[in-house]
């Protein structure tokens, strides 16, 4: 919180303050009231990237192919389509932890409430001022990057079912049972479980490891998560924790 003040009071430090939200992706739902064009220069000014989903699948396909950090959902949420928008905000709340933000031409307090019990962060309605939906969409990042980090830095225990790996004490078990992973077994594996549901490629895997440029890395990273699956899954053949999405590459779910 104290960072955030002091980028506010210091305009020197203005490029800092942008450089928080630098690479975030905001994923827009259902664009029907043009909310994507109106907050696309702000969220550019920001260093925010924007992706638009029209329909249901391609807001799940988004989802699941690229790290999304907020969502904003243009639902609508009257006597016609009520129970669908509230359907589709409870989902999206089982799906992520990331913030979901609802945008909606309902001002009724009714709908207001209804969306934030589903799983809404926050609700705006459709004249909202641009301004003060960025302001919005800022605060939910903040607070969202700072649970993370504590959950990271300050707990390091990322429990995906019964798939355990304890940073601190650099151990993974399942269901209860330990497993033993190379290092760099383990830095694969603690990787795709810190971000789980997110698809890495080959490319980002082997760079996020290695920390090097990936050339001809797709047989390297198929090996270690041959190994992986081998050492956490069950049945290797049919994986329950360590997917792998054709043509894209791997997430943990």
């Amino acid at each position: 919180m104290t960072r955030g003040i002091i980028f506010r009071r210091m305009p020197h430090n203005a490029g800092r303050e942008r450089c928080e939200y630098k690479m975030k992706k905001v994923l827009v739902y259902n664009n029907q009231t043009g909310i994507a064009e109106k907050m696309e220069p702000l969220f550019a000014s920001e260093g925010l990237a924007m992706v638009v989903a029209a329909d249901l699948d391609q807001l799940y396909a988004r989802l699941d192919a690229s790290e999304i950090h907020l969502m904003l959902v243009d639902v609508e949420l009257n006597d016609k389509g009520w129970d669908k928008g509230i359907e589709i905000i409870a989902n999206l709340r089982r799906k992520s932890s990331i913030p979901v933000i609802v945008v909606s031409a309902q001002s009724a307090e009714t709908a207001k409430i209804m969306a934030l019990e589903a799983g809404a962060d926050d609700y705006v309605t459709t004249d909202c001022n641009p301004l003060e939906l960025l302001a919005r969409v800022k605060s939910q990042l903040r607070r969202y990057t700072q649970l993370v980090n504590m959950y990271v830095n300050i707990d390091r225990i990322y429990r995906v079912d019964g798939l355990v790996i304890d940073d601190i004490q650099r151990t993974v078990t399942v269901e209860g049972r330990n497993v033993r992973l190379t290092p760099i077994e383990y830095k694969i594996l603690r990787l795709l479980v810190q971000q789980k549901g997110r698809v890495f490629s080959n490319s980002q895997i082997y760079e996020n490891i290695w920390h090097m440029q990936a050339i001809g890395a797709d047989n390297t990273i198929a090996v270690h998560i041959r190994h992986i699956r081998e050492k956490i899954e069950a049945n290797p053949k049919e994986p329950r924790y360590l997917k792998v999405v054709w043509g894209n590459g791997y997430k943990v779910v």
